[in-house]
């Protein structure tokens, strides 16, 4: 279960609620993948 005050904390005002403003995901695998709601801008 996500505790939503913490993760609406994490997150800015202009950043991409997804990625956290970073523009891109972690694999777990290893590598990385470009955030598809912000096309890795990191911003809303």
């Amino acid at each position: 279960m996500v505790n939503l005050t913490t993760y609406k904390k994490d997150v800015k005002a202009n950043q991409c609620p997804y990625c956290k403003g970073n523009g891109y995901f972690q694999l777990r695998l290893g590598g990385s993948e470009t955030c598809s709601c912000c096309a890795g801008s990191g911003r809303k």
